[in-house]
């Protein structure tokens, strides 16, 4: 879930206003002229769809192949090679989904904003990963993973802003709950069919590299957006470029608290589900056979109660015109199932964990990329770039997550430790959500 959530655009579809399969005819928000066509009853299914696609892709590479091929090569220093590996490439991907997302809001063609760069990144990453398979130097890893990170962001940050591209904001929260719904199916499938590629690592990472790749495209093909040639787009000036990835939090405090809560929040999450494989190993005892087959029976678990989560919060959330008290509600679940393997550290205490942290995961997936939208500075004008700094949120927390796991496991006391720390910043990401006013 790279990601997700997280927890979490192109324009897709070419329904016309008055077209009976068009969903709304005011896609963004208020009275900005739209740059895309308005949502038609397919896009959320195929909302969905890429979702679990590219979710799946994430999940499997970090939660099983990477740990797994990084074992492979020195299990005595396992955890430092896979923070190095995962740091080294947080440094180059931090900002990916904001550039492109820019570049997105920018470019002009007939295949519209968002699709051409959809269609790079899922390429890249494809290639690269038919090469990672066969590497046993942790460098030459490195390198691999840093440019399928990044790709898989460049696929991303477009990806990211199909709701207030086309969605009106009464129903965002249907649209981010299917977007969360998709995000943790894949995730759940990742680690499950990653699994049965543990021993042969080469094999898994051409499926996910070619199935990112065909889905990207079947999106592309059979949800095309309107031409962008026409529209109009300022002279491009690098200081103005540059200057619009700084947004002011005096001037806009919400986008700032908003930023803040999802870092946390993710932080708090990805700490655990980072080194869930090393925890099922080193801290329950199994094999590291066991634990890459077991990480899927945790996934399922976690699926489950996210997906029933997902479908009553984000339906509910529109009808209530409320997001802030089901990521407060989130939190609270969070930190329950944080506490479990503290006092049960068992096989059954971790599925335990999986099925609350799910179900308090899926609150917040259907509610925050909603809450998002809503504190956009403009009112989503340049909705590309504003959620692609907003997903730096996402992106930092997941990739400093091995990196924070490993000094906490190897400083301060071990696994219980980590835990603590898991719910001590889900609690934080609950408090600066407080400040928010204009969603409630």
């Amino acid at each position: 879930m790279r990601n997700v959530v997280s927890t979490p655009a192109p324009s897709f579809g070419v329904a016309q206003s008055g077209d009976p399969a068009t969903i709304s005819n005011i896609p963004g928000s208020g009275d900005k002229p739209p740059t895309s066509p308005p949502a038609t009853k397919a896009l959320l299914p195929w909302m969905a769809a890429t979702s679990v696609f590219l979710f799946a892709t994430y999940s499997a590479l970090g939660g099983i192949l990477l740990p797994v091929q990084v074992a492979l090569i020195s299990e005595a220093d396992k955890v430092a090679n896979l923070a190095t590996v995962s740091t080294v490439s947080f440094i180059f991907t931090l900002f990916a989904q904001p550039i492109v997302g820019a570049f997105s809001d920018r470019t002009r063609g007939r295949l519209g904003r968002r699709a051409p760069w959809m269609i790079i990144g899922s390429s890249i990453a494809a290639i690269a990963l038919l090469g990672l398979g066969g590497m046993s130097n942790v460098l030459w890893i490195t390198v691999f993973w840093v440019v399928i990170q990044v790709s898989l962001n460049a696929l991303q940050g477009p990806l990211s802003a199909i709701v207030p591209d086309r969605f009106p904001r009464s129903r965002r929260g249907a649209a981010s709950a299917m977007v969360g719904m998709g995000t943790m199916i894949g995730a759940t499938v990742g680690v499950v069919v990653a699994g049965q590629f543990a021993s042969n690592l080469g094999i898994g990472y051409t499926v996910f590299g070619i199935g990112v790749l065909a889905v990207t495209i079947l999106f592309v093909v059979f949800n095309r957006d309107t031409s962008s040639v026409d529209l109009v787009v300022e002279p491009f000036s690098w200081k103005q470029f540059l200057a619009g990835f700084w947004i002011n939090p005096k001037q806009n405090p919400d986008f700032a608290w908003a930023f803040a809560a999802r870092f946390f929040f993710i932080l708090g999450y990805f700490v655990i589900s980072a080194f869930q494989l090393y925890i099922l190993t080193d801290y329950i005892g199994l094999s590291l056979a066991e634990a890459a087959l077991s990480a899927g029976l945790l996934s399922i678990a976690g699926m489950v109660t996210t997906l029933v989560s997902i479908v009553v919060a984000g339906f509910w959330s529109d009808k209530l015109g409320r997001r802030k008290i089901f990521i407060y509600a989130a939190s609270v679940i969070m930190v329950l199932g944080l506490a479990v393997p503290l006092a049960m550290p068992t096989m059954t205490g971790m599925i335990l964990m999986s099925a609350v942290n799910g179900f308090g995961f899926g609150l917040y997936m259907a509610c925050d990329t909603a809450l998002m939208t809503e504190v956009l500075p403009g009112g989503g004008v340049s909705a590309g770039k504003d959620l692609g700094i907003l997903n730096v949120a996402t992106n930092i927390p997941q990739a400093m997550s091995p990196a924070i796991a490993g000094v906490i496991i190897g400083s301060f006391g071990g696994y219980p430790i980590l835990f603590v720390f898991g719910m001590i910043s889900v609690v934080v990401a609950a408090l600066v959500l407080i400040p928010i006013k204009s969603v409630r």
